[in-house]
């Protein structure tokens, strides 16, 4: 069996758990339930700025983005 993880952080620890999460292998998940600024003073806009920093983290930890059937696959849900 194959066993995969995630992992988030909340709030100023996002960026630290992302780092963690990839350096030992895991999946990110991030939204603005859980982060509502993208930097100090920054606000997050949309949940698209920090799906692009999860995808440029995973790039610079040599682990890149999963394609979107990719991502399905692994979670085994259904194409729409």
């Amino acid at each position: 069996a194959v066993t995969s993880w995630s992992a988030t952080g909340i709030g100023r620890t996002s960026l630290a758990v992302a780092f963690a999460s990839l350096a030992k292998g895991g999946h990110l998940r991030v939204g603005m339930e859980d982060t509502l600024t993208f930097a100090r003073g920054v606000p997050v806009t949309h949940n698209a700025e920090l799906v692009a920093r999860a995808a440029s983290l995973a790039e610079l930890a040599q682990r890149p983005p999963m394609s979107t059937d990719e991502a399905r696959e692994l979670l085994q849900v259904k194409a729409r």
